[in-house]
């Protein structure tokens, strides 16, 4: 999930927000200004509500981004690199790199948010006992009790057995203690994940009609990404298994379209651009080596008359700015790579110099042709060549 923006880092890990979170946190303060605060303690000033549930939402995101950390250290103890966490309208995504090394090392990570959690909910707990007993005021005490009620039920429902929650991660990582597969212990969970999705659509579309209480709308909304993201996570592992041993070189165009950046953009547009179906292309330096990329809709924003003397160099993203793939790299690790790009092309590059290019209809062909038992072998086509398109030769 991309970040809008990054709040720094903990223990060298980015952390940062989506942008649903800004929406999520002005409901939430809303609500608790609104109608919580006021609820658990009367006579307060409006100000003071809002100044508090400010207050209390913020600690809320905390305890969010408190449950993803567990996630995150506990993965990194057992070797698992975490690229990033990133808190969304429903909670946090804690991106790790790679695998746990064996099924006690998933449960562990799994249950490590929910632990978080729960153990969050009984310090907010503990907090408002404390506030109440030594007087601190009924604002107080509401603010803190609705803290330990919403991680209690935080806790609670991410170990409901289903993917993506946690406790669809626990029951993948149990069924792979039991039947020593992990891709089977996944599909599993992800068909336990569907079938949980599809129970709080059912059940929040029913407390609409029957209960005439539109709360229900979130229950059914969280239904349906429970079950849209188990479907995906089922999608994934049938994807590794059936793409399981292909590297990026395998799928990627090459030779590839191209310009340079001592062309014109005239010439390009002419030699290049209007033959080929790419929105965005490489763009290389005069030693042949990989220098940006340059779209399209830039190249339109050149004015006609300045186009025979402005060079792409002048209008390309630096290569700073580029994902690159190496050719070695397994496919599907590359993949996340290639398809948040939507539909641009992401470069392969050896040593500096430019190899192929993969885009996501490199990733669906890949994936048809290997389901009908065909795998894929570019014949040697290694280097770009500005101009040149070579389609791939297939074999089974």
């Amino acid at each position: 999930m991309r970040q809008t923006a990054r709040l720094g880092r903990f223990s060298g890990i980015p952390i940062g927000v989506h942008w649903s979170v800004f929406v999520i946190m002005l409901l939430l303060v809303q609500g608790l200004a609104s109608v919580i605060l006021p609820g658990g303690a009367r006579g307060y000033a409006t100000a003071v509500y809002w100044g508090v549930a400010v207050v209390v939402a913020l600690l809320f995101l905390a305890a969010l981004l408190a449950h993803e950390l567990g996630h995150a250290l506990v993965a990194r103890h057992y070797g698992v690199r975490v690229r990033a966490i990133t808190l969304w309208m429903l909670g946090g995504v804690s991106e790790l790199d790679g695998e746990p090394p064996h099924a006690r090392a998933d449960l562990l990570i799994a249950l490590a948010g929910p632990v978080v959690s729960l153990a969050g909910a009984g310090v907010f707990a503990a907090g408002a006992a404390v506030a109440s007993a030594t007087d601190a005021g009924s604002l107080a005490v509401t603010g803190l009790a609705w803290l330990a009620v919403v991680n209690a039920i935080l806790g609670v429902f991410n170990l409901l057995p289903g993917a993506p929650l946690d406790g669809g991660r626990v029951l993948a990582a149990v069924l792979w203690w039991v039947r020593r597969d992990r891709a089977a212990a996944r599909r599993a969970a992800g068909r336990a994940g569907m079938a949980l999705g599809a129970l709080l659509i059912a059940a929040g579309l029913l407390e609409v009609l029957l209960a005439a209480n539109l709360s229900g709308l979130w229950l059914a909304v969280l239904g349906w990404f429970v079950a849209s993201a188990a479907r995906a996570e089922t999608t994934d592992v049938m994807l590794r298994k059936t793409l399981a041993g292909v590297r990026v070189g395998d799928v990627m165009t090459a030779p590839v379209a191209c310009g340079y950046i001592s062309q014109s953009v005239a010439d390009f547009v002419a030699t290049v651009a209007r033959r080929h179906p790419h929105r965005i292309f490489p763009v290389l330096d005069l030693d042949g080596r990989l220098a940006g990329l340059v779209s399209l809709t830039t190249l339109a924003k050149v004015p006609g008359t300045d186009r025979d003397r402005t060079r792409l160099g002048a209008v390309s993203a630096p290569v700073d700015r580029t994902h690159v793939l190496d050719p070695a790299a397994p496919l599907m690790d590359a993949a996340p790579t290639v398809l948040a790009g939507g539909h641009r092309l992401t470069p392969v590059v050896t040593d500096g110099r430019l190899t192929g290019i993969v885009t996501p209809g490199d990733l669906a062909r890949a994936t048809e042709l290997a389901e009908l038992g065909i795998t894929l072998d570019r014949g040697g086509g290694d280097t770009a060549t500005p101009g040149t398109y070579a389609p791939a030769n297939i074999h089974r």
